[in-house]
Parts: C-alpha cells; sequence; structure tokens
C-alpha cells in the first residue's frame, strides 16, 4: 500500500496518491479533475484557484491537517497583492502536496462550468407579495400641529391606502427626511407585511414616483446545488435563473457525512454556514447582474431546503438531525432580517422567509414540493417524488397525504460514479444501446446531435466528451438490462456470455465500454460494476421509501406519478421504470414537474396567503421515518434487483422487453463487486 498522501479532490470525488511536493495542478490533471490553467503553471491568470480543507472527513476517510500543503509562497503573495484571493483560497499550480488532503475545485476554476438543471417552471401564480410599492402624498410639517416626519408618511398611508400601523428601522428614519423633501412631499414606499403580522414596516422610500422595480429571490437550497430565480414582484415574471454547486460539499457530498463532519470537527458548523452564505451573496450578486438589475432593489428571499440544510443555513448546530429522534431546532416557518442571517448582498432591510420543515428529515423542500403540486387536493392517488441527494416523497389525494424522505446518496448527481461528473457541456446525458449490436450512441450536454449522427464531432469541437452524469449514469443503467449486459442481480456479463467485445474485465468483474478516446489523451468512459452497484442503492432506497408510504396507505400500486426536480425533467419514465426507481404506474401517467421545489418558493415569494396555506397543508401532512421503520430494509433489499425482485411491474411488460438473463453462475455477489461470499465454519 502506497504511503503517498491521499489527495480527495471535490466535487468531483475523484481521488488518488502522489509524492510529496506534487503540484495540486498536476494531481489535478493526472486524475482529470477540471480544473483550469492558462499560464503553464506561473502563477500568473489564478485559473487554477482550490480552497484547500483541513479536518477529519469520515466519508472520505481523510484526516487533513494543516500542513498538508505547502506554505503560501512568494508567487501567491504577488498575486494576491495585486489582484486578490478570496479568504482560504490557494493557487493550484503553487501549493505542493505534503499530507492527506481533501481540496475543493470552485467553480470558477472549472473549465467545464456546470449547467444547473433545476430551471424555472412556467407556473400562472396569483401576485399578492408581502413587499408592495405605493406611492403617497405626505403632508408638510406645520408649527401649530407638531408631529414626526415618520408619523405623516404613516397618516397619509392609512388615508390613501388604509395600511395601519407602519413601522420602520433607524436606518429608514436616516433617510426620510431627505427624501421628503428631495420629492416635494411624494414619495415612493416599499411596505412589507407578513401573512402572520399586525403590523407593515417600511423596507425602502424614494423621491417621487419610483419606477425601478422591486424583485425578490426564490432559492431551493440542495445538498448538491443551489438554484436561484429573481423575481419581479409586480408581475411575477422570473428575470433569471441561476445556480451554482453548494461549496458544502467539500464537507461531504451527503447529509450525513456533512453531520459527522460536525461531530469531529469542532466549529464545523460555522465553516459550513459562512460557506453556503458567501456562496448565496455571491449568486445574489450574479443572477443580479445577469439581470441587469440593482442588488438594492431585492427586498425579499425565500427559502427551501432540506432540514441539514435549513439548519447550517441558519447557524444552528445540525448534530441532533444525526441521532434519533432527529429532532429539529424549530420546524416552523421563520420570517427574518436578512442581514442577521449575513446576506448583504441585497437591500439592507430585506426580508427572508423560511418555508416550514415537516419532519426532522423532511424539510422545507418537501413543503414547496407540496405546496407547488398539491397532492391533498388530487382526485387521484398521487406519488410526487422530488429526486436528488436526498429524496422528498410524498403520496396522497385529498383524503390524506404522506410524506417521507430518503438517503438517496450523490449517485444520481453523476458523484461516485466512476466516469461520472456534475452535468456540465460534455457530459454524456442521453444513452441507448442496440439490443442486437449492443453498440451505444448518447449525446452530450450542449448537443442535440446524437453521437452515431452526422455532425457530432463539429458539435462537440469545443466541449469534447468529458464523463457521464446523473441521467446519463441512470439511461446508461436501465439501457445495459434492456440489452441483455446485465442481469436481474446487478451483475455485468462477459464478452462471452454478453457476445460483445465492449465488456471488458476488470478485475474479478466486468465494465461496459461506453467510449474510448484514450489513444488522443481523451477519457475511457466506462460503466464498472461499482457503478451498478452505487445506483442500485440509490434507486433501491427510492424505492423502499415509496413503497413504505404505500404500505401506510394500504396500497399496492398509484394511480399516477410526478417525477419532480432535475431529474424529473431529464429522465425519460421508461428508464425510471427499467431501473426500478420508482412502482410500478401506467406509462403515460408518469409525468414531470421539473423544478417543483423551486416552483413552491415562487409561489411564497409572490403570494403572501400561499405561506399560510403551506403552514396549514404542514400541519395536516403524515410522517413517516423511514430511519426507523422496520419495513424499510426489506422494501430495500427487494429493490436491490433490477427491475425489482417481488414486484411483477406489469405495465412494464408493455413498453420494454428485458431479456432473462443470469450471469452469476460462478458464485459472484453483486452486492459484493461480482466477488465470491466466503462460507463460515
Amino acid at each position: 500500500m502506497s504511503g503517498d498522501p491521499l489527495v480527495v479532490f471535490t466535487p468531483s470525488g475523484k481521488r488518488g496518491t502522489f509524492p510529496v511536493g506534487t503540484p495540486v495542478l498536476t494531481a489535478a490533471r493526472q486524475l482529470g479533475v477540471d480544473l483550469d490553467s492558462v499560464c503553464g503553471g506561473r502563477g500568473i491568470c489564478s485559473k487554477c484557484q482550490i480552497t484547500p480543507s483541513y479536518g477529519e472527513f469520515s466519508k472520505h476517510g481523510v484526516t487533513a491537517h494543516q500542513d498538508a500543503l505547502s506554505e503560501w509562497n512568494s508567487v501567491e503573495q504577488r498575486y494576491d497583492d495585486k489582484r486578490g484571493l478570496k479568504e482560504g483560497r490557494r493557487l493550484g499550480c503553487q501549493a505542493t502536496i505534503q499530507g492527506d488532503i481533501v481540496i475543493d475545485v470552485p467553480e470558477e476554476s472549472q473549465v467545464h462550468k456546470q449547467v444547473i438543471r433545476k430551471a424555472a417552471s412556467a407556473r400562472a401564480i396569483t401576485m399578492d407579495p408581502a413587499t408592495k410599492l405605493y406611492f403617497i402624498e405626505v403632508a408638510e410639517p406645520d408649527m401649530h400641529t407638531p408631529t414626526g416626519d415618520l408619523e405623516r408618511v404613516s397618516r397619509a398611508l392609512k388615508e390613501q391606502w388604509d395600511i395601519d400601523n407602519v413601522r420602520a428601522d433607524l436606518n429608514i428614519l436616516r433617510k426620510l427626511q431627505p427624501t421628503l423633501r428631495k420629492g416635494k412631499w411624494q414619495i415612493s414606499v416599499a411596505l412589507y407585511q407578513g401573512h402572520n403580522e399586525d403590523h407593515a414596516r417600511i423596507l425602502d422610500v424614494w423621491p417621487g414616483l419610483y419606477e425601478g422595480g422591486l424583485y425578490g429571490l426564490a432559492i431551493d437550497l440542495g445538498s448538491t446545488t443551489v438554484a436561484a430565480h429573481l423575481c419581479d414582484l409586480v408581475t411575477g415574471e422570473v428575470k433569471a435563473s441561476s445556480g451554482l454547486m453548494n461549496p458544502q460539499i467539500r464537507f461531504g457530498e451527503d447529509l450525513m457525512s456533512r453531520v459527522s463532519y460536525v461531530m469531529m470537527n469542532p466549529g464545523g458548523d460555522v465553516e459550513m454556514t459562512t460557506a453556503v452564505r458567501t456562496a448565496i451573496n455571491g449568486l445574489t450578486e450574479a443572477i443580479a447582474t445577469e439581470a441587469e438589475v440593482d442588488p438594492n432593489t431585492i427586498f425579499e428571499t425565500v427559502f427551501v431546503c432540506n432540514p441539514v440544510m435549513h439548519h447550517l443555513l441558519l447557524g444552528i448546530d445540525p448534530v441532533e438531525l444525526g441521532q434519533a429522534p432527529f429532532a429539529l431546532a424549530t420546524s416552523e416557518s421563520m420570517s427574518l432580517n436578512a442581514c442577521d442571517m449575513d446576506l448583504h448582498a441585497m437591500n439592507d432591510n430585506a426580508r427572508v422567509y423560511i418555508l416550514p420543515c415537516i419532519a426532522g428529515h423532511v424539510g422545507a423542500d418537501a413543503a414547496a414540493v407540496a405546496l407547488s403540486e398539491q397532492p391533498g387536493k388530487s382526485d387521484d392517488l398521487v406519488l410526487v417524488v422530488d429526486v436528488g441527494t436526498n429524496a422528498e416523497i410524498l403520496l396522497g389525494d385529498k383524503d390524506r397525504v404522506l410524506a417521507c424522505s430518503s438517503p438517496t446518496g450523490p449517485a444520481f448527481e453523476g458523484a461516485q460514479i466512476s466516469s461520472g461528473q456534475r452535468a456540465a457541456p460534455g457530459a454524456i446525458e442521453r444513452l441507448e444501446i442496440n439490443p442486437e449490436t449492443k453498440e451505444p450512441r448518447f449525446r452530450v450536454i450542449g448537443s442535440d446531435i446524437w453521437s452515431d449522427e452526422e455532425g457530432f464531432d463539429l458539435a462537440i469541437a469545443t466541449t469534447g466528451i468529458t464523463g457521464i452524469c446523473g441521467s446519463g449514469i441512470i439511461e446508461a443503467v436501465a439501457e445495459m438490462r434492456i440489452a441483455g449486459l446485465l442481469d436481474e442481480s446487478g451483475l455485468i456479463g462477459s464478452a462471452e456470455q454478453t457476445g460483445t467485445q465492449r465488456a471488458i474485465p476488470e478485475g474479478r468483474t466486468h465494465s461496459y465500454l461506453i467510449h474510448d478516446a484514450s489513444e488522443d489523451g481523451g477519457p475511457r468512459i466506462t460503466v464498472t460494476q461499482g457503478d451498478i452497484r452505487a445506483i442500485q442503492l440509490a434507486k433501491s432506497a427510492l424505492y423502499a421509501g415509496a413503497r413504505l408510504l404505500m404500505d401506510e396507505r394500504g396500497v399496492d400500486k398509484v394511480d399516477r406519478v410526478v417525477l419532480a426536480g432535475a431529474f424529473g425533467a431529464h429522465i425519460s419514465p421508461k428508464h425510471a421504470m427499467v431501473l426500478g426507481m420508482i412502482p410500478d404506474a401506467p406509462l403515460d401517467m408518469v409525468t414531470s414537474a421539473g423544478n417543483a421545489a423551486g416552483t413552491g418558493a415562487r409561489i411564497a415569494l409572490c403570494n403572501v396567503a400561499a405561506r399560510a396555506e403551506i403552514e396549514a397543508m404542514v400541519s395536516e401532512i403524515t410522517k413517516v421515518e423511514t430511519a426507523i421503520e422496520p419495513k424499510f430494509q426489506e422494501h430495500f433489499v427487494n429493490a436491490n434487483a433490477i427491475p425489482h425482485k417481488t414486484d411483477p411491474f406489469p405495465e412494464l411488460g408493455k413498453i420494454v422487453t428485458i431479456p432473462n438473463v443470469s450471469f452469476n453462475t460462478g458464485g459472484g455477489d453483486p452486492s459484493t463487486g461480482g466477488r465470491r461470499r466466503r462460507r463460515r465454519g
């Protein structure tokens, strides 16, 4: 076993050992990590900025000490003096490896920027925001009737708009007098009134008639990505949508890894809170620039997130969420000042609303999905699945709604996959395998042309073929099953068993070769037995969660399935059913809802009454805790088979034929990667 230091790169998850003194940039290039550099490692371009992380990372099996990288050198100091480096950043071409280390590659240092797929879905929303604009004419001061300017503004709002009980913070009072006089006693007022507040508060004032716009942010703070929609609070129009990787990934890809990091590293929760708030500030500035909107005109932000993200956003230690009984610090909605959360890239008086959590493992993101999809108003029994690193699942109709979360892990995001990557230009996102020839064809992000079609090479000349993302690996595994390359247990057959030389030996197991550009210095993209196992674990957790809710309702089937989130928009229902991700349902009754959590956040942003609605709705939802349900493990084990060990899946047979093949004749066990189990005794 090598005694060289172990280096783990996030968010890619790629790792390797390197001799002491190896530059980080060199290690990244040897592992195929997406780290930019154009100056030849001379410390001039700053494209190779990285963020080292120190502490104990149980998920990666790494304890990183402060001396794991070489000391700050004169080249980095010179660059920092001239252009500035963000706190904690190093130049990958200058920092050398001295010990085990976890290194995060920030988005701006990646050559192939991730495509944030949580775009805003079209939705008609009745506009009634908490923040509105009012034009008023204010009485001038009178020595014979001595009243303050704020009192006369309040009187004008009451007389002209029937708005009573108005308050203003000190910074508004400082601004009020000059604004009134500049506007010749005519001003525009941005007024916020929450759905459960008996008073209104002034957020900003302008002289005369203000026509600069009022804006709000709807933010879906996920474990892997942070997606934001900048909305016009007058019209409801989405002015821009943008997103970035959640920087907390470097502390752990899944939620429990992040909780574990906090347990093992005192102050780890503060690190993660600071990281995500800094990212949100940067995202706010970026989306405002994209939409050509003044950040000072952003007056509200609505957040939806899972419970661990909820606590880390608020600066609350999430350790209690990592152990039974999974107690939340609070499950109720929250209305806060943005400045109290260090969110400074918007108006100084901006307000934050966070949707209520449903339970210790079922968060505000699930509440937002419920607000968007309204399962409690459905005449038929609907299963709503928001697929991600942590899946939120709702099952219900007019009689009753149930909810749970299921720990699917990061495999659906392309992590823990040998050739996996985040969704970025050049990543394989669609794939088909000919059942006769076993030959693949695929499409990559950034092109609509398939790999066997004319013009493909020209279309991908800029991006190349870089890896396979979450939707691509799901389709690959499902297509391998349809083509007879994979048996029910998940075992990949040999070349002799499958009839194709693309089935290549890899130790005691086999892999399927999708694309090989190694002769030209490009990647060799395969689906390994380990990849299959990672997808089996993820899809089994998702299916088991859905089955638990069905058990609670006493049903064996659902009338329809709604796939929400990035996967809902990018995975075909057929492949989801072949893989066994979802319970059996008629194919035409499996639909996509796009980013339902983000849509729920937009509804709560643009309609203040919807906040009261979701708070009432959450109180009526039955929570099912997968972590303590005995049948979860039974469903999980049965769901390891592809598509399923015990569920007949009759609807699946109407749309696709799956060969009855078995490659596990040599005693290999797919749950151990095809290795033989030893007998005891």
